[in-house]
């Protein structure tokens, strides 16, 4: 089995040129089927664990970003508090210092005269005289005390403001580190749901592939097992007039609707590859019926995809040479997966009008009406179609504007 091209990585960007592919190879057993559907049911899995973790971390942050909004209001009262005590020692001060120089004038300055020194001489003996000294100095001492106590207070109030003013910084910090983690998983959560859609949609297709090539392979080749090969051992044989099992060899193409225009070619455009050939016509061009433009086995099944609608995939053989063709944007289905059709096979209708965004569907990769015909070298393995592999569909020129009407209309050049 060849090895997976170009599995998308869960952080990574989805390319609308490059859909997913369900085309088998030609060589797929069903053991390698339900191999590869089991691996895609992982990735689903850890797609969906990864989604869980982003929800759980988001919250979690959220939740501590409130806490810090919380811790920073409460910061900011304490430093008011602090700011209110520094303002009211210092007012302690100031009117402290006025009572110590009201005190000194008393004793200093009365009508002019030296109160202090009357008050200290007068004393009767020199006990008397040693506690008026002492009772002034007492009186000193204790202002001074005060003051010294209401200093180390403020002096504690201003260190207490800057150890508050650094906590509300590392908060603050703390709570804009959050928001990036946040705005990172929102995103990282946004590429999480985008590649879900995604996931989803092959896990859908693969398992309905794997269901139907179990029926076909019980059917048609039930000795076989895991080792029955999906494209030849479990599909209807198609005989000969001697009983030999043909091989589906288409000598020519035909074209996929019986009439159209060209709208928009294979290559790139609007900053994007775009893997086919956009066919629209006269309206009302929805419902146009589209048919097989080779005889093959029916590879690939999606539907509803959020950027190519209902889309097909139809292993072909012309001239010896494998091709894959493919089919977007369909209105409805009318075959399914592992049906051998011919170039008379009804394969569905036209859709991308009311299957896209603009319109209230669910397609965001068309605004109109249209059939997106694809052609590619090869088959595949239940995976993205190279896009060296991608070739002009045969018989259509690569320009906008060519015209047809006939399934049978082959251009030149």
């Amino acid at each position: 089995m060849k090895k997976i091209v170009g599995i998308l990585i869960i952080f990574g960007v989805f390319l609308i040129n490059i859909m997913p592919v369900y085309a088998s190879s030609s060589k797929q057993t069903l053991g390698e089927l339900k191999s590869d559907y089991n691996k895609k049911l992982q990735e689903q899995k850890e797609n969906n664990n990864k989604t869980e973790e982003a929800k759980r971390e988001i919250a979690e942050k959220e939740a501590a970003i409130k806490q810090a909004e919380a811790d920073i209001h409460e910061a900011e009262e304490q430093m008011q508090e602090a700011q209110n005590a520094i303002d009211e020692s210092n007012k302690h001060i100031e009117e402290l210092k006025k009572e110590m120089e009201q005190v000194m004038k008393y004793f200093q300055q009365v009508e002019g005269g030296n109160a202090y020194v009357e008050y200290i001489s007068g004393a009767s003996t020199i006990t008397d005289m040693l506690m008026r000294v002492a009772t002034v100095e007492q009186i000193s001492s204790s202002v001074s005390s005060t003051v010294n106590e209401l200093n180390e207070e403020i002096k504690r109030n201003e260190e207490l403001k800057i150890e508050l003013e650094q906590k509300k910084k590392n908060l603050e910090a703390k709570a804009v580190e959050y928001q990036k983690i946040i705005e990172q998983r929102y995103g990282d959560l946004k590429n999480y749901d985008k590649y879900a859609l995604d996931i989803d949609t092959q896990v859908k297709s693969l398992k309905e592939k794997l269901e139907k090539a179990e029926k076909n392979c019980k059917a048609y080749a039930p000795d076989l097992g895991d080792d029955a090969v999906i494209s030849t051992d479990c599909v209807k044989k198609i005989y000969d007039s001697a009983g030999n099992v043909v091989t589906i060899d288409n000598g020519e193409w035909l074209k996929p609707l019986t009439h159209g225009v060209i709208t928009s070619k294979v290559g790139y455009r609007w900053g994007s590859y775009h893997n086919g050939l956009d066919i629209s016509g006269p309206s009302p061009f929805e419902g146009t019926p589209v048919y097989a433009a080779a005889s093959g086995v029916v590879s690939g099944k999606i539907y509803a995809s959020s950027c190519g609608g209902n889309m097909l995939f139809i292993d072909v053989t012309v001239n010896g040479v494998p091709y894959t063709t493919f089919y977007y944007h369909l209105l409805r289905f009318n075959v399914d997966l592992g049906d051998v059709v011919d170039q008379s096979t009804l394969l569905g209708w036209a859709g991308g009008y009311s299957t896209s965004t603009a319109h209230g569907g669910y397609d965001t990769c068309t605004t109109g009406a249209h059939l997106h015909f694809g052609v590619a070298k090869g088959f595949y393995n239940g995976y993205a179609i190279p896009r060296d592999n991608v070739i002009t569909p045969p018989g259509f020129p690569n320009y906008e504007g060519w015209s047809f009407n006939g399934r049978n209309v082959w251009y030149a050049g």
